[in-house]
């Protein structure tokens, strides 16, 4: 994703051709990719053989397309309102080094809170723009 942009950032985004790789889950946690790192169609095909969805593995971001989104509230992201309220002591965490924060949809929402339970989510690939998922480990 361009530094220059100035849309949002969806810290929730799917495993396609344009997306940006940020996060790969570890036994330990979410390790963050920094910077991002462009989805390839080689990438693609490496990750998917056999293995299931990307997205249940790694972290990925796209451009945040508000109304086009099931979790568009008409003012803001609705999934990362929830896991505020669904993961209160996940959300005084330290702030992870991440590579989209100045254009994160869930940061510019919640600030340093929205960082504590982004590790927890993993986004759920089954449909078009599929509601999202998020697991406490």
């Amino acid at each position: 994703m361009p530094a220059s942009s100035d849309h949002c950032a969806c810290p929730s985004g799917r495993c396609r051709v344009g997306s940006h790789l940020i996060g790969v889950r570890t036994e330990t946690g979410l390790g963050y990719v920094s910077p991002p790192l462009p989805v390839t169609e080689e990438f693609i095909e490496l990750v998917t053989a056999g293995r299931g969805a990307a997205e249940e593995r790694f972290r990925f971001t796209e451009p945040c397309i508000e109304r086009g989104c099931q979790q568009w509230t008409g003012n803001g992201c609705g999934l990362i309102d929830e896991l505020i309220v669904a993961l209160p002591a996940a959300s005084g965490a330290d702030l992870p080094l991440c590579g989209i924060r100045d254009r994160c949809r869930w940061f510019h929402q919640h600030g340093a809170s929205a960082c504590g339970v982004c590790p927890y989510v993993a986004t759920d690939n089954r449909g078009r723009l599929a509601p999202l998922k998020f697991e406490v480990s």
